[in-house]
């Protein structure tokens, strides 16, 4: 087992490398350690190379209808009235806090993603 710091894109893709090639091995070998280990390094290196954001609040609650096959009046029915609901979707009225809290509950969309500013 040889195992370095990521420190850049060559470094990165080594790693990659390495990794496809102890995929499958057992956990408790040298082998399922050094995959371990690596997974933890090339995690490390793609969350400071390339963050992932938070989604925008309202493309998260469309994308949510959309996995649960609701349409704007099964929304009306969380959040209030079907006219605030076609606001919300558009983006001309904010969301409240008890809004959040209802959408939270229902459509299970952490509250970190939908307090954020749009």
């Amino acid at each position: 087992m040889n195992i370095s710091p990521i420190r850049n894109e060559n470094d990165y893709q080594k790693a990659l490398v390495r990794l496809e090639a102890i995929f499958d091995s057992k956990k408790g070998t040298k082998e399922g350690d050094e995959l371990e280990i690596l997974s933890i390094l090339i995690d490390k290196y793609e969350n400071e190379t390339s963050p992932i954001g938070l989604p925008d609040p309202i493309e998260a609650i469309k994308f949510r209808m959309e996995q649960m096959g609701m349409k704007q009046k099964d929304l009306a029915e969380v959040v209030g009235f079907k006219s605030r609901v076609s606001e919300i979707l558009n983006k001309k009225r904010k969301l409240t806090l008890e809004m959040i809290r209802k959408l939270n509950t229902n459509l299970h969309i952490p509250t970190d993603v939908l307090v954020q500013d749009y």
